[in-house]
């Protein structure tokens, strides 16, 4: 199946605009369903024929195509594809489920742990994105896992220490780090923990090192983009 070299990916409300070949839409994927590739994300032009405007939202780049995010200004269309659906039919080109499956954020639950000095506990990444870094203790959330929960079991794995979060409500961020297009949605929480530092056991392989640093300190050696917003709000 031919491809363009630059299509949009139009979503609205969970629905997704697919064409044929021919650029002719919207098509409807079927679940499960194995079947040869006929089924792909409009070019731009392709979309220009269908009446309707659309707003950009972010690019990135798919073994060398180009796929423009964007929403339409349109109503909702209920006659559109479900992205779930266009997932699991292998009818839908490659690139078209590669980039649906970019779009669904990626969870992950942090904690700034505060002593009675007001220091904030980091630990030295070995693993993961930030290798060699400080870090707030935390990670991806379990898939049915509440924010709160996951803060706490990232800590008492990352760190060997249980703590009680505040009731502070969470610092909620998103970003995209990469120009694949991923999107990740961080839940930032509070905890104080005043015990002594013989209690930290360290996760082999994962965290090097750990230190107490002033909330100037941890503002200036944080790397991430949620650790950082987050720190700014102590």
């Amino acid at each position: 199946m031919d491809h363009p070299v630059s299509v949009l990916y139009l979503e609205h409300d969970g629905k997704v605009l697919l064409v044929d070949s021919d650029g002719n839409g919207p098509q409807l994927p079927v679940m499960n369903n194995v079947g040869n590739t006929k089924f792909r994300f409009p070019s731009p032009e392709e979309a220009s024929r269908l009446g309707f405007a659309w707003e950009e939202k972010n690019n990135f780049q798919i073994l060398g195509y180009k796929v423009t995010k964007a929403h339409p200004m349109i109503e909702w269309p209920e006659d559109w594809a479900w992205k779930d659906e266009c997932i699991s039919d292998d009818s839908v080109h490659p690139i078209a489920r590669e980039a649906i499956y970019r779009s669904i954020h990626r969870l992950v639950s942090k904690v700034m742990v505060l002593n009675n000095d007001g220091k904030v506990l980091m630990g030295k990444i070995e693993r993961g994105h930030f290798v060699g870094h400080w870090t707030l203790p935390g990670g991806y959330m379990d898939h049915d896992e509440d924010p709160a929960t996951g803060c706490v079991r990232e800590t008492l794995e990352e760190m060997g220490i249980e703590i009680v979060l505040d009731d502070d409500a969470p610092i909620v961020t998103q970003r995209i780090f990469t120009n694949e297009g991923i999107s990740f949605v961080s839940f930032t929480y509070k905890a104080e923990w005043n015990g002594d530092n013989s209690q930290i056991k360290l996760k082999e392989n994962e965290i090097s090192d750990f230190a107490w640093f002033s909330q100037t300190e941890a503002l200036s050696r944080a790397v991430s983009g949620f650790d950082i917003t987050a720190l700014k709000h102590l």
